[in-house]
């Protein structure tokens, strides 16, 4: 028998590794695959796009936050695996009452390979999680001195940003830019005038959850001349996870 506690501060328990997971989060559906769980990987969302292949071969059970509960109990999954903030706490909650659920909460690097240690000691993976581990401390550059300040937008109309307490925020300065929003806490909305008095160096659009194309840094560029617009990966920025070392070459590049 293992015990071990959630990101969240709940005590698990398992007699043995699970073989059938439910994983509701995309970028650790790809994290599962690729600690090479794909058989023990038997449902997954519609938006786990990583491997291509993965929605073709597992089952479809819903959205992040529109689960369906049927598909979870038709699979009768001995590990599932959520995050607070991608799923709904409600969905979650009941799914928890019958299924052993690992409820994530990653902030930073350091949560992501104490996410992936605790993944690898519970399904018999932590030469895997080993690995995966040295793969991604090896993927961010260490100690950028000259940052440029930047406001990361996830979504536009209104535009909304990122605090200092998220993943994306934790990244953006791995990689070299100094988050003028760092002060504020998630997701916090933001008016022209309010990007035009912080005035960033760069504008970064992200390709998600709001898909900012060409035509918006366009724009974008014309209402704030005096700020760099450029487009961005979300998913290199957001996706915690093995998509970190896949990414590494991008991210680099970015300083």
């Amino acid at each position: 028998m293992m015990q071990l506690k959630d990101q969240m501060g709940r005590l698990l328990t398992f007699e043995e590794p699970p073989k059938r997971i439910v994983s509701l989060v995309p970028s650790l559906s790809e994290l599962i695959w690729d600690m090479n769980l794909n058989t023990e990987l038997t449902g997954v969302t519609k938006f786990c796009v990583h491997p291509e292949l993965l929605r073709k071969e597992k089952v479809v059970v819903g959205g992040t936050k529109n689960v369906k509960a049927d598909r979870i109990f038709s699979l009768n999954p001995e590990l599932v695996i959520a995050n607070q903030e991608e799923n709904s706490r409600e969905e979650i909650a009941s799914i928890a009452k019958f299924f052993p659920t690992y409820i994530s909460d990653v902030k930073n690097i350091e949560d992501l390979l104490k996410l992936i240690q605790d993944i690898g000691m519970i399904c018999n993976r932590k030469r895997e999680a080993r690995d995966l581990a040295v793969k991604i401390n090896n993927s961010l550059p260490h100690n950028v001195e000259k940052k440029k300040s930047a406001i990361y937008l996830i979504w536009n109309e209104p535009y909304m940003s990122v605090g200092g307490d998220t993943f994306i925020s934790h990244i953006m300065n791995r990689v070299g830019f100094e988050n003028c929003l760092k002060s504020k806490e998630r997701y916090p909305l933001l008016t022209k005038g309010e990007i035009i008095s912080t005035s960033p160096d760069e504008l970064l659009l992200s390709s998600e959850p709001f898909p900012f194309k060409e035509t918006h840094l366009k724009t974008l560029q014309e209402q704030f001349p005096t700020i760099k617009v450029r487009l961005v990966d979300g998913e290199a920025f957001s996706w915690y996870g093995s998509r970190i070392y896949k990414v590494k070459e991008y991210l680099n590049s970015l300083l």
